[in-house]
């Protein structure tokens, strides 16, 4: 538990918090812990469904705001981040409240009493995660800050970080208990949990690889999109304005680390492929020993002993670019 006086310390030293957001953090000190879990789920999370790719979703140094510039422009990049964010706080806190890690809230209340599904008829029971109040939170803390600017940019994080919270709740499932003779379904209790937080990922990132490009509409209300052939946008698609960089060499303007030093893959002819990666500047490989357990067995009762084995690999890592030393000695 976080005193009053410890609360405000603390929410008065996160950088970046507009007013509304400050309260809240005053406010409900016990969320704020949860909010901080969620931002390590959802970056692990975003590192994981781009570990192959050019931009890996890693953060520039010592830079606060963890994703640094690439927040700047508003690329198909900044919405997985807004989306995937906003994702990571709805699930964080609708599992602490289900936990009864927080005052404000506990189990679903409005799962009560008698429901039915597909299968029959059932009791609720156990405890049916409450995602309302998670989704309630994360709206009323992460949207306060595009709240405070009536612009482009804020209407399409707004967007996106609606498109997050609602992919939560989409993957929602019904677990159930079966009571009755021998376990015969005669009888069943359910409730109402979340998905693994992958799942979410895993949808997140096909809406990255369609997301819309759209521009303002006149009166500066809404979207239209930019390119005529295309749909128009559903409030479940990603959208962004500006195109990305190719975040092949180092641009901290533009949010982009480069792929210098980056592993690859030789073989592969995808986004992790030496080619794709390393944007054609080539790759320098080096032999690594590496020492892995092999030959396991398992011994009654009840231990299993392995040998260690060396093999020799090939680490293939992209090259710099030449005109980035030339740059330096500038």
């Amino acid at each position: 538990y976080i005193g009053a006086l410890g609360a405000r310390v603390i929410c008065d030293n996160i950088p970046g918090l507009v007013n509304k957001q400050r309260q809240l953090c005053q406010r409900y000190p016990d969320i704020m812990q949860s909010v901080g879990e969620g931002a390590k789920e959802w970056i692990r999370e975003c590192q994981h469904q781009f570990r192959h790719h050019r931009w890996n979703c890693s953060t520039l140094d010592r830079d606060h705001t963890v994703f640094g510039r690439v927040m700047l422009r508003s690329s198909r990049e900044a919405a997985f981040v807004y989306a995937i964010s906003s994702a990571g706080v709805v699930y964080a806190i609708t599992r602490a409240c289900s936990q009864g890690d927080l005052k404000v809230c506990s189990c679903d209340p409005l799962k009560r009493g008698r429901s039915k599904d597909e299968r029959g008829e059932f009791d609720w029971g156990g405890c049916s995660d409450n995602i309302n109040y998670g989704i309630r939170f994360a709206k009323a803390f992460v949207d306060a800050k595009e709240k405070k600017v009536k612009d482009a940019r804020a209407l399409m994080n707004l967007h996106n970080n609606r498109c997050g919270r609602m992919a939560v709740k989409r993957f929602l499932k019904l677990e159930c208990k079966c009571h009755g003779v021998s376990g015969s379904c005669t009888l069943r209790t359910c409730w109402l949990a979340m998905s693994d937080f992958r799942k979410t990922g895993d949808y997140l990132r096909k809406k990255y690889n369609g997301a819309i490009q759209v521009t303002m509409n006149q009166d500066g209300t809404g979207f239209t999109v930019a390119n005529k052939n295309f749909r128009k946008p559903t409030k479940t698609d990603l959208v962004y304005f500006e195109n990305s960089p190719d975040y092949c060499v180092m641009d901290k303007s533009a949010g982009s680390l480069g792929t210098a030093g980056r592993v690859c893959n030789k073989m592969s002819r995808g986004t992790d492929g030496c080619e794709v990666m390393c944007c054609g500047r080539g790759y320098d490989t080096t032999r690594v020993t590496r020492v892995t357990k092999c030959e396991c067995k398992f011994h009654w009762c009840c231990a299993v002993r392995c040998k260690e084995c060396e093999d020799t690999v090939d680490v293939h890592t992209c090259k710099a670019p030449k005109r980035a030393e030339w740059l330096d000695q500038t």
